[in-house]
């Protein structure tokens, strides 16, 4: 295996599968088969995912929403999803532990770096929700922040895409994909792939970001296996 600790950044939006709100069983269980096999190998896994399924802070903000109200009712959607999340990956044989960037306290432990380690080291997925405990900030800077403090290899952010392109693939056929970049490409190519605080923090720390399509069964194990799925940016 190329990584021995990874983050899992997870799009909310993903969990909807073909529905158009909520959660898909199936597709909630094809991501929990997917970290089950990994886990299985070894790897240790710390997750975030977002909470667009349910809600978006930026949301409620364009419909005339304070935005410190509405991202903490994401913050809550990303709760919803990492339970489920949890749930399933329990039901495929995976210790879990649920941690969170604010205090919930019949549900998740407040996140802490030496206990989301420490649950590592001793085998269990560790889901990270509640982005990091404060509005203004996205699920992807919050992924950031928790690879940093984990101490990833790699995070992985795992999307509908399977990488990096010239431009949206979904709307411009002639869009080519990198295969590598390096953060000071990216910038200087205007490229979007995760919002400027995040990518800030990974260039920063020295955390590189894999972008891959989730969606493809066997892709999450070809990563960590180091096969070239999707586009790697790094320093």
């Amino acid at each position: 295996m190329k990584y021995k600790r990874i983050l899992l950044k997870l799009s909310g939006e993903a969990l909807m599968g073909n529905k158009l709100f909520g959660i898909d069983p199936e597709r909630l269980n094809d991501y929990a088969e997917e970290i089950a096999g990994v886990a299985q190998k070894g790897i240790q896994i710390g997750i975030v995912i977002g909470g667009g399924n349910i809600f978006r802070g930026l949301q409620g903000n364009s419909e005339g929403m304070d935005r410190v109200q509405g991202d903490y009712m994401g913050m809550l959607a990303t709760v919803i999803n990492s339970l489920a999340l949890q749930a399933s990956l329990e039901k495929n044989g995976i210790r879990t532990a649920l941690l969170s960037g604010f205090q919930i306290g019949p549900v998740s432990e407040l996140m802490s770096r030496r206990k989301a380690i420490d649950y590592l080291e001793h085998g269990r997925v560790v889901i990270i929700s509640g982005g990091t405990g404060n509005p203004y900030f996205t699920t992807d800077t919050a992924s950031a922040l928790r690879g940093i403090e984990i101490e990833a290899d790699i995070y992985l952010k795992g999307t509908r895409v399977d990488g990096v392109y010239t431009a949206d693939p979904e709307k411009n056929a002639s869009a080519t994909k990198f295969t590598t970049l390096t953060f000071d490409e990216a910038y200087e190519k205007q490229l979007k792939i995760m919002d400027l605080t995040a990518f800030t923090m990974c260039r920063e720390n020295n955390l590189p970001v894999y972008v891959f399509d989730m969606n493809k069964k066997g892709n999450l194990m070809k990563v960590v296996n180091g096969e070239e799925v999707g586009t790697l940016v790094s320093n």
